[in-house]
Formats: structure tokens, C-alpha cells, sequence
């Protein structure tokens, strides 16, 4: 919406894109809008442009005449916006049908001199007529949207008036029924919850959606087992105690989804994302490259204060338990070294300011990018500490051996063991809350924060209802349903633990994007030459926004890339490296030209287009030795496309060191530097499958030399899958709907156990 010509001056301040299915639909009438208003400063057309803007501003009229009957339908099935919709559909129709007037061909005047057409002379009118009808349709589309958010509230108060009558039923017959009508209300709310949390633009929204749709999910078999468990021992206050515990944690995730859709603001909102020390050390980074432009950005004391504000949080790390004295030892040298380098630099900085430097001396820069450096070894570090911690805890925790001996000694009604078990597990529990808490410092990204806050409840509140879970098995080892109970509660417990495997991965994926580009960036005695030289720069918002098409080429490219390296068996090829890498780099520079991530300067995108064509020849050279063993119809495919990459990375190499000076010769240095790269990534992408093909037919052919049965008979078994699962699970819509209704099948067994 920034790019269009007609601005946002006069949207409605509430009218904020908040999905992408509104954001989608306007894609295209903004498209066609801006066609229409690129053509202001040429009034003359001829005959064929005319009819081209002519058939443009027809189908903007038709397509807003459908548009608005759609909305007219929905404000008279919703009473409550019937006033509102009539309004903005009454807006939209008006402006579209001044834009089909503007561009009517009977308007136009033919020109005497030349033959020429003029039309759509009106450029004040056309812009006005633009601006109303994108605010219209804009509003029109928010207030649709508000009926979606009505449907989720509507299904959830349906859900939670059930839970409030499954929590007060007191026979077998009466949970039956009520489940039933529950189960079939948390089907609807899984529907509609997962499509609203696919629909979100925002990436921290959807991440405390799925958390909560994750505890909905867990919760809905143990809410089953845990009022069984009551119902079928109603005097046993452990039992209680565990059902009440699975209610409130039930009633807690349903209100956080309302906050969600709602924009609620609940006291728990302020508390969801906590300063972690990764985002302490960007903002840090920040603050000292800022300097690089401006001496005067912010006072000394203030780096100082921001310093020692990040050195506090790594108390996390030092004053554990579970932390080694190694590691203690180490995190605080790093810490010192920090305050030792950011001395430093305000030193150079006050010798440039003395001498009225404009920018940044050669000192000061180098001085930056030490300082830089140092805090980014002390996160290595505290990433090291904290992953390694987390994949020791995986490796003990995979034995189960507190949970499998509290089964043991329910079973056998020994409260006693019960007890010192449980003691046991609470050690546990305590080590990975606070090994979440860690995690979340160094996650890398807001989602994966919220993702760890999540487990960390999660340890949490599962550890105690283990527990209570335990307990009442000792008291009754007789129990059917109070040892199922127990074994719900473990498995969610495993789930927990399985799913703390996946976040660890992904904080390391994130850590290790973040290295590769860091290592691409320019430091001292690497890349300097000329740093003095060219100016460093940012992007303004209008040229983001140019960017923007191209950038998501390059996003799109590069994931198209990882996904086709996973299929890859051998991870450690050089091939499969240096792709990576250069998907990376390539993401880093899609990134830039959204104004996010670590290159924060033209000058920085340009050393990474040159470590990118650097990495670009390599891998050439790693193609050029893989073909050597290929035949010639197989060599020659792979030759020619490695050929065109070596073109495109000298190509990209050049420009980058090609000095330029002015902002639009710039701009499109920064232009041809993505172009060029999407090309790179393009030939990159062609090669992987095929290249991926030819290594596993020549390793199936050395490893069956003394069997008959050619490789091209058998089914390709290489294929990695076991992530299939796992994926196909993050993008279900339906929390546990499977689940559920599998649950529900099995309540006939209820009053045989």
C-alpha cells in the first residue's frame, strides 16, 4: 500500500492491514490503479494506449461493481455494520464510477496537430477518485473481516459454555452427552482459528496463536482422561486437583486467542516477550553503527548504560546452578572484553568529535567494528552454553526414567516412591524451564521467543499435573482409567520434550544464517579498502518499495533452494555448502530491501554481493570437479549451466567493486547487484535436482556393482522424510480434530472402565 501513488493521507487511521487475504485482494486494484496513474504526465496517447487505459478503467468499474453488491449482501446479513458497509460501498461505487468516466474513450479530444488522443487529462480528479476508492474497498474489506473475528468469539463462548457444564457433571451418562457437543464446538474452533492464524500477516501474532491452539490440542485428550479420573473417584482430592489444573490451563489458551483476534490488551500482554539478550545485542549493534552517520546520534553515556544493561541480563547464564565454571569463566571475559572495546571506541569518538570530524574517523570505524564483534562472540557464546545445556537435558530426559519409575510405583500403590520420584522430577522440570529461559536470550527471532516462553509454561504446568496424576494411581493401582490418565499426561510430556527438539534446531538454523552472513560482512584487514571511499547509505522507504517485487524473488528463490538441498542425502558436499550459503546471502539481501536483518547499508549489501560471487566461483569449481565423473550428455548439462553462473558472478563481482557516486546511480547499483544475484540463485536451483539425481545413481551403481538389478528398477528410497510428519502438522488448520474425534469414538468404553 506504501507504493501506491495515491498514498495513505486519506485512510482512516483504524483501517490497518492486519491479514493477508485483505492485503491480497488489493493487490490487484492497486495495480491497475497504478497503471492508470503512471500515464498523469502524458495527457497525449495514441490510439491504442487509449484503448488500453480505456479497458483498465472499465474493468476497475466492473470489478468494483461486483465488489460492493458482495458487500451490500454482507451488511444486510449483520445488522450491526449494515450502516457502516452501506457507507463505504456507497464510497467505493461513487469512485468507481468517476474512474470509468475519467477514461471514457467519448471523453476523450482528438488533437488537431498531431492526431494524438488526450484523455484522462483530469490528473486531480483521477488521483481524488484513487484515493476514495482504496479507502473504500479497504474499509469495506475490515469490516468483513470484523465478521470473521465475530464467528471465532461466537464459537468460542459456545466452547466455554461446555466446559463450564463438563467441569459441573456428575455421572457417567451426562459426560457422554456433554463431550459430544464439546468435541464437535472444538472442531468448529479449530477451523476457524487455523485459518485465521494462517491468515495473520503479523509473524509474533501467529506464533502466540499456534501456542495456544497447541495447548487447546494437548489439552483436550486430558481434559477427557482427568474428569473419567474424577468422575470414577470423586472423593480423591489429588484427582481434582489434577482436573482442575487442565480446565484452567483450557479457559487461559481460549482467552488468549481472543486477545489475539481482538487486539485485546490482557496484563499478560506486557509480560509475552521479555528482553532477551539476543535482541539486547542487536539493538546495541544498532545504536553503535548509527554512528558510522552521525556522531552526534547518541551520547556516550548512553552506549555505556545500554552495555551494562546487556551484561546484566547475562546473569541468566552465570548465576545458574547448571552452568559449568568453564563457561561462567568465559561468558564473563567476553562480557569484559565488550566493555573494554566500547571504551575504546568512546575514546576514538571523542577524538573525532574534538577535531569536528563529520563522520566516522578510521579509527572509530575500526573501533565500531571491534566492538561489534566482541558482542557478537559473547551471543556465540551464550548461544554455545545454551544449546549444548538443552541437548544434554534431550539426551537424559529421552530415558524417561522419572516418569517410567512413577508408573511403576503407582501401579504398585507405593506413595512413597511416589514421592521421592516426584522430587525427581521436579529437578527436571526446573532444569528445562530454565533451560527455555535461556533459549529464549539467544532464539534469534520474535516467534522463536514466544515459541520457548510457550515450553517453558508448558514444563511447567505438565510437571505438577504428572504429579497429581501419579498420586492418584497410588491411591487407587487398581484404576483403569486412573493409569491412563498417568499415561496422557507422560505422552504430553514426550510431546513437549520432541517438540524442544525442533526448537532447538531452528535456533540453530536461525544462528547459523545469521554466522555465515556475519562472516560475509566487512571487517578490519578483510574487505576495507575502501571504506572510506564510498559512502554508506540506506534505502528510503520509496526505494524499499521499488524493491519490494524484486526482493520477494529472492526470498522465494532461496527457499526454493534450501528446500531442494534437504533432499539432499549427503548434507556435507561441497554442493549442497555452498548452495546453502549462497541461499543465505541471497536471504540477507532480501531482508535489505525490507530494511530489516544485518546488512544496514548499501555499502554492506555490496561486500555481501561480493563474498555471494566469491562463493558463486567456488561452487563452480565444485561443479566443474563433479562433472568429471559424469558422461558426456550428463557433463554437458551441468557444463552449460555452470558456464552462465560464471558469467553472472564475475558479472556481480564487477559491479560490486564498480564505484558509483550519487543516490540514483547507487539505487541502481543496488538493482543490478539483486538482479544479477536472483539470476545466480536461478541457475543454482536448476543445477541441484539434477546434480542431486546423478550422485545417487553413480552411489547406487558402486554400491550394487556385484548385484544385477539396475539402479533405475528400484524406488528411490534415499529421499529423506522423516520431517514429512511434522510439516504436514504445522500447516493443519484442525488442532487435534482427528484426535478428537477418535477421543469421542472411544466414550462408549467409558462405563466399562
Amino acid at each position: 500500500m506504501a507504493s501506491s501513488p495515491c498514498g495513505n493521507s486519506n485512510f482512516d487511521s483504524g483501517l490497518e492491514i492486519k491479514t493477508r487475504s485483505v492485503e491480497q485482494t488489493l493487490v490487484p486494484l492497486v495495480s491497475q490503479i497504478t497503471t492508470l496513474i503512471n500515464h498523469k504526465d502524458k495527457p497525449k496517447k495514441s490510439e491504442r494506449t487509449q484503448a488500453a487505459i480505456h479497458r483498465v478503467g472499465q474493468a476497475v468499474s466492473v470489478a468494483v461493481g461486483r465488489f460492493v453488491t458482495v458487500g451490500e449482501a454482507i451488511a444486510t446479513e449483520n445488522q450491526e455494520l449494515k450502516d457502516e458497509m452501506g457507507q463505504a460501498c456507497f464510497e467505493a461505487r461513487r469512485a468507481g464510477d468517476a474512474i470509468a468516466q475519467l477514461t471514457d474513450v467519448g471523453s476523450a479530444l482528438p488533437s488537431q496537430s498531431d492526431g494524438l488522443v488526450t484523455v484522462f487529462s483530469d490528473r486531480t480528479g483521477m488521483v481524488k477518485a484513487a484515493r476514495l476508492l482504496l479507502s473504500s474497498v479497504t474499509k469495506v474489506l475490515v469490516l468483513a473481516d470484523r465478521i470473521v473475528i465475530k464467528q471465532i468469539i461466537t464459537s468460542r463462548n459456545k466452547v466455554l459454555v461446555t466446559l463450564d457444564h463438563l467441569e459441573r457433571v456428575s455421572t457417567f451418562q451426562e459426560f457422554v452427552q456433554i463431550f459430544s457437543q464439546f468435541g464437535n464446538e472444538m472442531v468448529e474452533f479449530a477451523h476457524l482459528t487455523g485459518d485465521r492464524q494462517n491468515d495473520l500477516k503479523d509473524e509474533k501474532k501467529k506464533a502466540r496463536m499456534a501456542a495456544a491452539r497447541a495447548v487447546l490440542e494437548k489439552c483436550t485428550m486430558m481434559l477427557l482422561t482427568a474428569s473419567k479420573t474424577c468422575l470414577r473417584h470423586p472423593d480423591c482430592e489429588s484427582a481434582r486437583i489434577n482436573k482442575d489444573a487442565v480446565f484452567h490451563r483450557m479457559r487461559c489458551a481460549l482467552e488468549q486467542v481472543i486477545e489475539i483476534v481482538t487486539e485485546a490488551r490482557s496484563c499478560g500482554e506486557n509480560k509475552i516477550l521479555p528482553v532477551s539478550i539476543y535482541n539486547g545485542i542487536k539493538d546495541f549493534k544498532s545504536s553503535v553503527q548509527c554512528l558510522r552517520e552521525n556522531l552526534n546520534s547518541l551520547s556516550p553515556q548512553s552506549v555505556g548504560s545500554q552495555l551494562e544493561a546487556l551484561v546484566e541480563r547475562t546473569e541468566d547464564f552465570t548465576d545458574s546452578a547448571y552452568t559449568s565454571h568453564e563457561q561462567r569463566q568465559a561468558i564473563l571475559g567476553l562480557c569484559q572484553l565488550a566493555r573494554q572495546d566500547t571504551q575504546q571506541l568512546v575514546q576514538s569518538w571523542a577524538e573525532a568529535q574534538s577535531v569536528h570530524a563529520k563522520e566516522a574517523t578510521e579509527d572509530m570505524e575500526v573501533a565500531i567494528l571491534k566492538t561489534c564483534q566482541s558482542v557478537s562472540d559473547l551471543r556465540r557464546e551464550l548461544h554455545k552454553v545454551a544449546v549444548i545445556r538443552a541437548s544434554d537435558l534431550l539426551k537424559v530426559h529421552g530415558e524417561q526414567l522419572p516418569l517410567q519409575a512413577l508408573k511403576a510405583a503407582g501401579a504398585e500403590g507405593n506413595l512413597e516412591a511416589v514421592a521421592e520420584y516426584s522430587r525427581t522430577l521436579t529437578e527436571q522440570k526446573e532444569q528445562l524451564v530454565e533451560n527455555c529461559r535461556l533459549l529464549c536470550h539467544v532464539s534469534g527471532t520474535e516467534p522463536l521467543e514466544i515459541t520457548c516462553i510457550h515450553a517453558e509454561e508448558t514444563f511447567h504446568v505438565i510437571g505438577p499435573q504428572i504429579i497429581s496424576a501419579a498420586q492418584t494411581l497410588a491411591l487407587h493401582p487398581s484404576s483403569k482409567i486412573a493409569k491412563e490418565n498417568l499415561e496422557v499426561f507422560c505422552e504430553a510430556w514426550d510431546s513437549q520434550l520432541c517438540d524442544m527438539a525442533l526448537l532447538l534446531r531452528e535456533i540453530n538454523d536461525v544462528f547459523e544464517g545469521d554466522k555465515r552472513s556475519y562472516l560475509s560482512l566487512p571487517r578490519p584487514g578483510k574487505h576495507s579498502a575502501n571504506l572510506k571511499t564510498a559512502k554508506a547509505v540506506k534505502l528510503d522507504a520509496e526505494e524499499q518499495t521499488s524493491m519490494a517485487k524484486l526482493g520477494l524473488e529472492l526470498r522465494l528463490l532461496s527457499s526454493d533452494v534450501d528446500t531442494e538441498v534437504e533432499k539432499w542425502e549427503e548434507q556435507e558436499h561441497d554442493i549442497v555448502r555452498q548452495s546453502q550459503s549462497l541461499a543465505s546471502m541471497a536471504y540477507n539481501m532480501y531482508l535489505f530491501t525490507r530494511g530489516e536483518g544485518l546488512l544496514k547499508t548499501t555499502l554492506d549489501l555490496f561486500h555481501q554481493a561480493e563474498v555471494l560471487s566469491e562463493e558463486g566461483l567456488q561452487l563452480c569449481s565444485s561443479l566443474l570437479s563433479f562433472s568429471t565423473q559424469l558422461v558426456d550428455e550428463e557433463k554437458s548439462v551441468v557444463m552449460t549451466e555452470m558456464e552462465k553462473m560464471v558469467a553472472l558472478c564475475q558479472q556481480l563481482q564487477m559491479g560490486a567493486k564498480t564505484p558509483v557516486q550519487g543516490k540514483t546511480a547507487t539505487f541502481q547499483k543496488v538493482d543490478s547487484s539483486i538482479q544479477t544475484t536472483r539470476g545466480i540463485l536461478t541457475v543454482v536451483l536448476s543445477l541441484l535436482p539434477s546434480c542431486n539425481k546423478l550422485t545417487r545413481k553413480y552411489k547406487s551403481e558402486r554400491s550394487s556393482l556385484g548385484s544385477p538389478q539396475d539402479w533405475r528398477e528400484r524406488p528411490d528410497a534415499s529421499t529423506p522424510v522423516k520431517e514429512e510428519g511434522a510439516l504436514n502438522n504445522k500447516n493443519t488448520n484442525g488442532f487435534g480434530a482427528k484426535s478428537l474425534e477418535q477421543h469421542m469414538a472411544g466414550l462408549n468404553l467409558l462405563e466399562s472402565k
